[in-house]
């Protein structure tokens, strides 16, 4: 009799735990509710600068010249130049390849039209009531049916005639 009421509870949790509004495929939570220690960085040390006039204009949630940069100071570090990163708009060398893309018109909806269609992919394929139980990552099993398998790929288009030089030729089987 305790066994039954065992399993009826394990049943009843699993049960409740896999009802989610949300189906979330990657648990990357790791169940904890204290402050992400690698989201905090430590802050430039505060200078003088040598000309007043490049002091950013205070604005609520602008940015301030002792704010940390991780990216912009890595790419100094390798020698880079980091004013290449702000968004400079569409290359001059990549106008062309823009317009050629957008030829047969372009969708302003379709972030919105992908999404809603993700998230009824995500519902058809969320986690089964033990892989919810558990906490297990379904990613992978969701999303199988749209993977391409790289060799099998490599061997279609070299048999279809296009160079890959820098991939050698796949063993056939």
């Amino acid at each position: 009799m305790r066994a039954i009421a065992l399993m009826m509870g394990f049943a009843a949790v699993a049960g409740l735990s896999a009802c989610s509004g949300d189906p979330h495929l990657m648990n990357i939570e790791s169940g904890q509710n204290s402050p992400d220690e690698f989201a905090i960085l430590p802050t430039k040390p505060l200078t003088m600068p040598p000309d007043l006039a490049v002091l950013p204009t205070p604005t609520p949630g602008g940015a301030n010249i002792t704010d940390p940069t991780p990216q912009a100071d890595a790419v100094a570090a390798l020698g880079g130049n980091p004013a290449q990163l702000a968004d400079q708009g569409i290359a001059a060398s990549d106008q062309a390849l823009v317009v050629y893309t957008g030829r047969l018109g372009t969708d302003p909806a379709i972030r919105t039209q992908l999404a809603v269609a993700d998230l009824q992919w995500r519902s058809r394929n969320s986690r089964r009531p033990l892989e919810a139980l558990f906490g297990t990552s379904v990613y992978l099993r969701a999303y199988r049916p749209m993977t391409l398998d790289p060799a099998a790929e490599q061997l279609r288009w070299q048999r279809a005639g296009a160079r890959t030089s820098t991939s050698p030729t796949p063993v056939e089987e």
